[in-house]
């Protein structure tokens, strides 16, 4: 439960230090005394976004932080102490401190026992121990997609509705892939002619990696034969010929350097290097005489690779620019092919599988419909026993579902609530009852079916009872209560008969200080709730005849509560639990008042 709420300089709220009860605890106070501000601050708590704007006039930081205790036999709390692991925050005990703080410039930090987290995490912790139920949510539960999202928690069927989610978007790539693999198919019909003869031509052709290169070289010199015998004995020659060639020079050249060594060392390096280089002539003279010899004019040869340079050519030209792109057309042409020749297969196997896919889809959305049938009915009986008791005697509420025509990612049905407000009349969809109050009732027992259903430790309704007044007000009170015997409440209102119900009574008021209004929270007790709810009563909270009627109420309210319903983990438990109706005891305090911390 959330033990303590303190807030720093978020818009008019200086200071304020909020004890809370883990029971029914009802916000209380004038019309813009600041009420909303709590419940904004706890919001930032929670994840909300946050803005520079959102702080106190003339501050350049502001701060909200939340002390959570969570008993030993919360249902929760294994759950959040291991969503606190997996992020890497510590845990000591069963007191976990969120906190949140703002800047000027629109920064924010965040906490989670003294461990910064993102914004991120902060929600994803915090919707785990805080669910706020407003009168957003009034819009928020006549979508559709909200509506059946509620039943299939209720129903226990969500593991379900996620199944038959994925195995519909199985189903609808296979489908997707069949319709592309169709496509391409009846494409390569209309091209098969042409395809053949792509695969013919190339693979007739068969060319190499690289072979229009290798043809071109050998081409070349095989064109030019006799010059190259020519040249290259010329060269030959040059060499080693007669005394004027280079390597007889060489020798005359060596035979100096002999006698220079006789008188100088420095000669026998330079003979060697001549010698060396006389060696590597005499085998350049060699190869170019062997290379003269045989080379020679061969048309034939000449003829068959000029005839294969045109075929290369011609693939080139047709399916190129090179043979790299020649090749990888051949396989892509025989790809093809091979679905036009191997169809009748391909289509079995597809088939198959399509099949396959099909049959799991039918079978999850049957689990899935049953589930939300026997779902539907529960729910609609938990909320209308609620109606009565709301001040609406003949009304009741029911689930329908409307089968669609093919299975969708969805399921197999559309969710509908529908209402009758009174006997005999027509049922009608939730979002069209045309009176706020009525609509107001419905969603608060709505409201009130889900939170028992929740493992939310802490639930916040934020001026739910709009629109209802006097004894249905007065129910409206004991519905809280009534959750309170299993969650922690903390309920904004301005109906004196919720206030009376309360455990545990803030009021929030504005005061000015030095020209600057600040909001201020008072824990009221004895005389002073007495105060407090005769001005929500609409007398003279001076009189005491409006101060024996909010007696009278908080006397009510002391002996006419319900007693705490068993934990639901199911739908059908929570019918049971929520249609419970039984006398308990309960007392408001009598003496003193608290008043919170402001600095």
């Amino acid at each position: 439960m959330l033990s303590a709420l303190r807030i720093r300089n978020i818009a008019v709220i200086d200071s304020v230090d909020l004890t809370l009860a883990p029971a029914l605890n009802v916000l209380t106070g004038e019309t813009g005394a600041g009420k909303s501000l709590i419940v904004g601050a706890l919001g930032l708590l929670l994840g909300d976004r946050a803005a520079g704007d959102r702080l106190r006039p003339g501050t350049d930081r502001g701060s909200v932080e939340g002390e959570f205790e969570l008993s030993p036999t919360n249902a929760a709390r294994a759950a959040i102490f291991r969503a606190l692991d997996e992020r890497g925050i510590e845990t000591d005990g069963s007191m976990i401190v969120l906190k949140r703080e703002l800047t000027a410039a629109g920064r924010s930090r965040a906490w989670i026992n003294s461990t910064p987290v993102t914004a991120g995490v902060l929600s994803d912790v915090g919707a785990m121990l805080v669910s706020v139920h407003g009168q957003h949510e009034t819009q928020f539960l006549m979508q559709s997609e909200t509506q059946r999202e509620v039943l299939d928690r209720f129903a226990d069927a969500g593991e379900v509705a996620q199944r038959v989610s994925g195995l519909h978007e199985r189903l609808r790539q296979i489908e997707v892939r069949a319709a592309a693999q169709q496509a391409a198919r009846l494409d390569a019909v209309r091209r098969a002619d042409y395809l053949r003869f792509v695969v013919k031509e190339i693979s007739g052709a068969a060319p190499l990696d690289g072979e229009d290169e290798r043809v071109e070289a050998d081409i070349r010199v095989l064109a030019h034969a006799q010059d190259i015998r020519q040249w290259s004995a010329q060269a030959a020659a040059g060499l080693d010929g007669d005394e004027s060639a280079v390597i007889a020079q060489i020798q005359n050249v060596r035979r100096t350097l002999v006698t220079l060594a006789r008188f100088d060392a420095n000669a026998e390096r330079w003979l060697a290097a001549l010698d060396e280089a006389s060696y590597s002539l005499d085998e350049i003279a060699r190869e170019l005489s062997a290379f003269s010899e045989e080379m020679e004019a061969n048309p034939v040869r000449l003829a068959s690779l000029e005839s294969r340079r045109d075929v290369l050519q011609q693939l080139t030209r047709k399916y190129g620019p090179g043979l790299e792109e020649v090749r990888r057309t051949l396989a892509s042409a025989a790809v093809e092919l091979d679905l036009v020749d191997g169809a009748e297969l391909s289509d079995r196997e597809i088939a198959t599988e399509l099949a396959a896919a099909r049959a799991l889809l039918v079978e999850a959305a049957r689990e899935l419909t049953a589930r939300r049938t026997r779902g539907a009915v529960q729910l609609g009986t938990a909320v209308s026993e609620l109606l009565p008791e709301l001040g609406m005697l003949e009304g009741a509420f029911r689930v329908t579902l409307e089968s669609q025509a093919a299975i969708g990612a969805v399921g197999r049905e559309q969710v509908v609530y529908q209402v009758m407000l009174n006997a005999g009349a027509d049922w009608r969809p939730l979002s069209r009852v045309a009176s706020g109050g009525e609509l107001a009732r419905i969603m608060l027992a709505l409201s009130t079916v889900i939170a028992r259903l929740q493992d939310t430790p802490t639930l916040v309704f934020d001026e739910v009872d709009a629109g209802v007044g006097g004894t249905v007000a007065w129910q409206v009170g004991a519905l809280m209560r009534r959750v309170a015997g299993h969650h922690q409440v903390l309920a904004i209102s301005h109906l004196a008969q919720i206030a009376a119900r309360a455990h545990h009574h803030v009021v929030v008021h504005k005061s000015d200080q030095s020209g600057v209004t600040s909001a201020d929270t008072v824990v009221v007790q004895g005389e002073t709730r007495v105060v407090e709810i005769a001005r929500m009563l609409g007398g003279d909270s001076d009189r005491e005849v409006s101060r024996a009627h909010a007696r009278e109420l908080l006397d009510r309210g002391a002996l006419d509560v319900s007693a705490p319903a068993p934990a639901a983990s199911h739908g059908k438990h929570l019918v049971d639990a929520v249609s419970t109706r039984s006398a308990a005891s309960g007392a408001a305090g009598t003496t003193g008042q608290r008043r919170g911390k402001r600095v």
